[in-house]
């Protein structure tokens, strides 16, 4: 490698100063600069999870650990063979950043702040001597006989050995343009985690109340979705719809948002077991009223707004229940359907299905296959995964390859 190497990261997000980082432990002698085309590094990464940054996901086992992406599972279960959660771990806590590892597995900074990340990372991007740029908008890139590449923004011109590509999901085909230009294969945007809007439905008037476990199935399809449901003013929300939204991501667009729900309240309860606790209750509490008492871990509001639903008063007294209303409330329970008319889209912390096709990739250096000298790292990549930490994982997994690769 030559001592003047030059390699520039476009994108000054969570995976762009990673491979940045990567890059320049891997061959300190290169210059590595990350070029950054808004006025402010690592916006993402300030907000995410609530401004506390889901770092990534106590899962050990790579193959399981590669199950949370909808797109890009093969290609990450080879890829966390280099770079995986534990290794992500280690990383942060070698550089003082202290981790929490909560019940779900998501693990965060003790300080529950983004801000240890950030602080992180441009510390050591000032340790290790990066250069740091702030609007710089690359538009167009042109790769020469020599190897090397010009990128130009309106009134910059920068010379590269090496780039690595971290400009993040785009919302847009017309965003990946400028790659497609160069010859790779863009796969069609579309957005993933996103919430289900319902204007028609009165459950919005129960906002703010959360199921811990519920299961949510789209109507038709195979796609189901499992954990803590959310009744937001606009419909429903939570990680069971956020799953839903993320391996439904292009049959949902494809319907234009345009779906019914079922949800069974009850997890993954079934007909016969919850027939057994009607049948007991009836004879156990037969005389107190329904409202009062509910033998199911669901909030007392969303049981009495189920039983009105069925038209059965919440005054009545278990024994006072007829079997045609036993039969109502035992579907509205295990399958209580809802209409979707939309989506909600989180606008600083989308996520998008698509990008630059993995076929065009080298899984083992994350470099082009069209272009060599040319890399990708990050949501650009037609890579996304479920909440719980796994896209910043995939982040850190392909930028440090990426990095590690650029000056090889």
């Amino acid at each position: 490698m030559s001592k003047d190497l030059r390699i520039s990261v476009i994108g000054g997000g969570a995976a762009g100063f990673f491979a940045a980082l990567s890059a320049k432990y891997h061959h300190p002698q290169a210059h590595v600069q990350i070029l950054e085309k808004t006025s402010h590094f690592l916006a993402k990464v300030k907000i995410s999870g609530g401004g506390r940054c889901n770092v990534c996901h106590a899962e050990f086992n790579n193959r399981k650990l590669a199950e949370h992406y909808p797109r890009g599972e093969k290609f990450l279960k080879k890829a966390f063979e280099q770079f995986n959660a534990a290794n992500t771990m280690e990383w942060f806590e070698q550089r003082n950043v202290v981790l929490k590892t909560y019940p779900d597995g998501c693990v965060f900074p003790l300080s529950n702040s983004s801000q240890s990340i950030m602080d992180c990372f441009l510390r050591e991007s000032k340790k290790l001597d990066i250069e740091l740029l702030l609007h710089h908008s690359i538009d167009t890139m042109e790769k020469h006989e020599d190897g090397s590449f010009t990128l130009r923004s309106k009134d910059k011109i920068i010379t590269a050995d090496r780039v690595i590509v971290t400009t993040g999901g785009q919302p847009k085909l017309s965003g990946l343009a400028w790659l497609s230009a160069l010859g790779h294969t863009v796969i069609p945007p579309v957005p993933s985690l996103f919430t289900f809007n319902m204007p028609n439905e009165a459950i919005k008037e129960f906002m703010g109340l959360v199921v811990e476990k519920a299961t949510v199935r789209i109507e038709g399809q195979k796609l189901l979705g499992k954990g803590p449901l959310l009744i937001t003013h606009w419909g429903m929300s939570g990680p069971a719809i956020l799953q839903l939204s993320a391996w439904g991501a292009r049959i949902l667009a494809e319907l234009n948002y345009q779906f019914s729900i079922l949800v069974n309240w009850l997890d993954e309860m079934k007909e016969a077991e919850l027939r057994l606790i009607l049948d007991q209750t009836r004879k156990i509490h037969g005389g107190k009223m329904m409202s009062n008492h509910c033998p199911f871990p669901i909030p007392t509001r969303l049981w009495n707004f189920l039983l009105t639903k069925n038209e059965i008063l919440p005054a009545s007294r278990w024994n006072e229940v007829n079997p045609k209303q036993v039969n109502k409330l035992v579907n509205t329970l295990l399958n209580d359907r809802y209409q979707v008319m939309g989506k909600t889209t989180f606008k600083e912390e989308f996520v998008t299905a698509g990008g630059i096709d993995l076929a065009e990739i080298d899984v083992q250096s994350m470099e082009s296959k069209v272009i060599p000298g040319l890399y990708f790292a990050g949501e650009l990549l037609d890579i996304d995964g479920i909440t719980g930490g796994f896209n910043f994982q995939a982040a850190w997994t392909t930028g440090y390859i990426a990095g590690k690769h650029s000056g090889l």
